[in-house]
């Protein structure tokens, strides 16, 4: 599935898909989604996952937008978009999210070397294509996989931080000042998470972004009605078929961000693909 291909405006799913903290996966959960970051990982087209995480930087051209007006609604489509061509290799599959204020560290599924099946843990690290690996702009030559030094360049904000982030009222400001705790966590996390060419290959990029994501649903929770200019609803969100108004309601991408691990019973409920255990 190509961005070119992409529904705009998207069509409200059946069920509801679930997002969820990164540290309350069921085993089941977990091993749905490193199936389908693995699946991704093997596809060499617009489906795989190096297509997807060379759409943020490297190769040229580079699409994500930072400090821009655009930076939450550009980085919502990217990660729903995303999550769609997980789900079209794994059904029910969703992104999870990383708080980084709960624990101030790296949630273990991202860090341990090994799977339960002793298998190598595809959320450890990812390949970089090799079309993505000479950044010519800057004269830098990127490394094969992606590495990290965490705490390396300052601390993980915290959840008073997030909250008085959160307070704000005005679109912009709250954007702004989001995004400059985005900024934080990227350098904290360094190596090739603290360069935007590259930062989208590791795994936990999803997951922070994510979090993000997660941060300007519960501010449009705290603040009902308020949303960016009307002005800025009809841009384009390139390369994708979207428009800022398109990622307005995370109801109408059909998914959600759940408090547990598992969605509260109903019709829309979904537990998050097939859960063993």
């Amino acid at each position: 599935m190509s961005p070119a291909g992409s529904p705009s405006p998207p069509q409200p799913l059946v069920a509801v898909r679930h997002r969820r903290d990164a540290r309350h996966l069921t085993k089941g959960q977990l091993a749905d989604f490193r199936a389908a970051i693995a699946a991704a990982q093997a596809i060499k087209d617009d489906r795989g996952y190096q297509y997807w995480a060379g759409i943020h930087g490297l190769p040229l051209p580079i699409s994500c937008t930072h400090h821009t007006h655009l930076f939450l609604p550009w980085h919502r489509a990217y990660l729903y978009l995303f999550e769609k061509a997980l789900q079209d290799l794994v059904p029910g599959v969703t992104l999870p999210w990383w708080d980084w204020t709960a624990t101030h560290a790296l949630p273990q599924i991202y860090t341990t070397a090994k799977q339960p099946s002793n298998k190598p843990n595809v959320l450890l690290r990812s390949p970089i294509q090799q079309s993505a690996r000479h950044d010519t702009a800057d004269d830098v030559i990127w490394p094969a996989e992606t590495y990290r030094q965490p705490g390396g360049g300052g601390a993980l904000p915290t959840a008073a931080q997030l909250s008085a982030v959160l307070k704000n009222k005005d679109f912009f400001t709250f954007q702004t000042q989001l995004e400059s705790l985005h900024d934080g966590v990227h350098m904290w996390v360094g190596g090739t998470m603290g360069a935007i060419p590259v930062a989208a290959y590791d795994p936990v990029f999803w997951a922070h972004h994510c979090m993000i994501d997660r941060a300007w649903y519960l501010w449009q929770l705290a603040h009902p009605g308020a949303q960016p200019p009307a002005n800025l609803l009809p841009r384009a969100l390139a390369p994708f078929s979207m428009t800022v108004k398109d990622t307005l309601d995370i109801a109408d991408l059909g998914y959600d961000y759940a408090a547990g691990t598992v969605a509260a019973t109903g019709p829309s409920a979904n537990t998050g693909g097939h859960q063993h255990g």
